[in-house]
């Protein structure tokens, strides 16, 4: 016999899915809703209208629905932590670059 809990993720085992299935799905979205959004603004959003902010936001929740099915086996929410991780790493690099740029070119 398969011990459910054994193969969860770190989330999925962390707000106990196997026990409380209902609010530890909840947290789980939640969860995988604020990562997605992070790299999102970190990756790959541009500055656009209200309007098509909100449809972008609005798939994004739905398609959320999706991963957080996947995520209670699969390491979605830890694939998430690690793409924002490198974004962050990233945009600190590009940050000093352009410093370092504008330094160069002025003195």
């Amino acid at each position: 016999m398969v011990d459910v809990a054994e193969r969860l993720t770190f989330f999925a085992a962390l707000y106990k899915v196997d026990e409380n299935p209902k609010e530890g799905m909840w947290w789980l979205y939640l969860t995988i809703i604020i990562l997605s959004i992070i790299v999102y603004k970190l990756g790959f959003a541009k500055k656009l209208p209200p309007l098509k902010s909100f449809i972008i936001y609005a798939f994004l929740i739905l398609g959320c629905t999706i991963l957080t099915f996947f995520g209670v086996f699969l390491p979605v929410a830890e694939g998430l932590i690690v793409a924002s991780v490198i974004l962050i790493i990233y945009k600190i690099r590009l940050k000093q670059q352009k410093k370092q740029e504008k330094a160069d070119g002025i003195g």
